[in-house]
């Protein structure tokens, strides 16, 4: 019983920090994916697929809801490898953690930068600490004059 409660306490504030909309494609990554993927459909998110069930990359998704509790961060650069082809160019990128020391939160946002996403802000909560990213490519870098 107080399993959807953990999904809903970082499922709630993935969402707001996306933005994300019930008609954009979203794949959630993490140990418990298929929970979490289940618990967006019973929220109206249908487009919503989990790391098991996300098909052949194509670019496809616009958002990606990453669980990366109580795992490693050399873990999270393999993630990230298998993702960046399942995400569109304009892709915004959310990576819950546990709550961690400003130390380890630079390296999480140095690997996120490696793999071609812009940081646009963290933010804190109870139960842990979140990340959100959009690849490089939705800033294009402005012609000098």
């Amino acid at each position: 019983m107080s399993t959807p409660l953990v999904g809903d306490r970082i499922l709630d504030p993935m969402i707001a920090i996306t933005g994300c909309t019930a008609r954009q494609r979203i794949v959630v990554i993490g140990t418990k994916s298929m929970e979490l993927m289940m618990a967006l459909h019973r929220r109206g998110y249908l487009q919503a697929a989990a790391a098991g069930n996300c098909g052949v990359p194509a670019g496809q998704y616009e958002v990606a809801l990453v669980d990366w509790r109580r795992r490693t961060l050399n873990a999270l650069d393999t993630t990230m490898d298998w993702l960046d082809n399942f995400l569109s160019p304009r892709a915004v990128l959310a990576i819950w953690v546990n709550a961690q020391k400003p130390a380890a939160k630079d390296n999480l946002r140095a690997a996120v930068s490696r793999h071609g996403f812009v940081v646009l802000q963290g933010a804190e909560h109870p139960c842990g600490s979140m990340l959100l990213a959009r690849r490089s490519q939705a800033y294009p870098m402005q012609k000098a004059a």
